[in-house]
């Protein structure tokens, strides 16, 4: 590190320092990350109201659950495109429409922004400080190495707090001034001894209850999207912004269904009701997954196509297995819109060369795709067959599907939108880029059948 330092990355830095390499992907590390935001706040925070604290974060507002953003004094280092882009987000969403005055210039509710240097680095950042816990989290590693960064230690919080008090005294005074007097008025600060001991067994009861597709990428980029043209950028930050708008709401009530669910003095009506909004909820957060995995890929340069980086995650998939383990859910998920589900799969097919973590949610969006059309009571039908060298995997119907031109449906580089329905979905082509990247290719015909061919291992 840099002596005297005082980026972002820096930082990072300093609470990484002797901490083992990881061995996660990005997927991995995302869902590490949401899941210790998610028992921070829930687990550790909220039993605690009312209490006093402050939180320093990076590039987006870690924090999210509203009583904490109204107890806790908060500094966020964002880029441009979240104070600009959250004007335009925030009355798409139920109740965000006069619900909040609006905030002073610099600041959003809840928080205050500061500008974010280039040379911050776009990897998340959270410092929470509270009389009786005290935390730093970040993400960090290289590409395959990536890890998820934990300090509870006072020398290393200590450390990370000089180096934002002196980013702060350069940056904006008047708010390193803040943030000492917001440290006076806190006291005494103690750790409790076994707050780590808690912390980790309790992140990975929650990591386990998070869909493989939930991740949040950052908005900050690098020199990838300085690439792309200047209107297809600012409506890919847009849908980035809205996938981290819409995760939050989704996840906490998918939390609190799921904590209902515990409970043994349900009637059979109130938890049938219960797993349909759990269902719904999962179906949500993996469309936006996708919807932002397709932004990402959109973004890169066209010389980054072919995939060759992502190609090499690409291992021996047993798909025949991996279709008839989601066969449960996709019958249940049909039969809330009316429609049946069959599915045909020989034995002994040969596996296929794919991505098994992310093929689990293409192939989830690709059913909800292709029935969002279909009329009550039409019989969807997957099968897979050997085509020579490779599987051919395709969806058909028993049933009226309406034929619409895909270009009357396009909204923006990866959206397609059916203003008869009112299903926001993924265009043709992004969906082709993506089943691209897992080894696949689609082949779809408007109105008819779609057809994906894998290769075999």
């Amino acid at each position: 590190m840099e002596h005297g330092s005082t980026t972002l990355s820096a930082l990072r830095q300093s609470l990484s320092a002797a901490v083992p390499a990881g061995h996660s992907d990005e997927d991995g590390v995302r869902r590490q990350w949401w899941a210790a935001l998610a028992t921070l706040q829930e687990d550790f925070l909220l039993p605690q109201l009312p209490l006093r604290g402050l939180w320093l974060a990076a590039p987006l507002p870690a924090l999210y659950e509203p009583e904490l953003l109204l107890h806790l004094k908060g500094w966020v280092w964002a880029p441009d495109s979240l104070e600009r882009l959250r004007g335009s987000v925030a009355p798409l969403l139920p109740g965000a429409a006069g619900s909040r005055g609006t905030p002073a210039p610099g600041q959003l509710p809840g928080f205050e922004r500061l500008q974010l240097s280039d040379d911050d680095g776009s990897d998340p950042l959270l410092l929470l400080i509270t009389p009786r816990l005290q935390v730093a989290l970040c993400l960090d590693g290289p590409p395959r190495e990536r890890r998820l960064v934990a300090r509870f230690d006072p020398a290393g919080l200590s450390a990370a707090l000089s180096l934002l008090d002196r980013r702060l005294q350069q940056q904006r005074p008047s708010a390193a001034a803040e943030l000492r007097r917001a440290l006076r008025e806190l006291g005494p600060l103690a750790n409790a001894e076994d707050v780590a001991l808690q912390f980790w067994p309790r992140m990975a009861e929650r990591l386990g209850t998070i869909a493989p597709s939930l991740t949040l990428q950052p908005l900050v980029h690098g020199g990838n999207r300085a690439e792309t043209p200047r209107a297809v950028s600012s409506e890919l930050a847009l849908l980035e912004a809205l996938t981290h708008e819409v995760r939050t709401p989704l996840a906490t009530i998918r939390t609190l269904i799921r904590s209902l669910l515990r409970r043994s003095d349900l009637s059979a009506v109130v938890r049938e009701r219960l797993e349909q909004i759990d269902g719904e909820c999962n179906e949500q957060i993996d469309r936006f997954g996708l919807i932002f995995h397709a932004a990402e890929l959109q973004s890169q340069p066209e010389s980054d196509e072919s995939g060759h980086g992502e190609r090499e995650r690409l291992a021996r998939t047993d798909l025949s297995a991996l279709l008839r383990q989601l066969e449960p859910l996709w019958q249940r998920q049909l039969e809330r819109r009316g429609l049946q589900f069959e599915l045909q799969v020989p034995d002994e097919l040969p596996p296929v060369l794919s991505d098994p973590s992310r093929l689990e949610t293409m192939l989830g969006g690709l059913v909800d795709r292709f029935s969002r059309g279909l009329s009550g009571g039409s019989r969807v039908r997957l099968s897979l067959q050997p085509a020579g060298n490779r599987l051919k995997l395709q969806i058909c119907s028993e049933g009226t599907r309406p034929q619409r031109p895909e270009d009357h449906r396009r909204v923006g580089p990866v959206l397609s939108w059916d203003p008869e329905t009112g299903s926001l979905q993924l265009s043709r082509q992004a969906t082709q880029r993506l089943f691209h990247r897992l080894g696949g290719r689609l082949a779809e015909r408007s109105g008819s059948d779609i057809t994906v061919f894998f290769p075999v291992c």
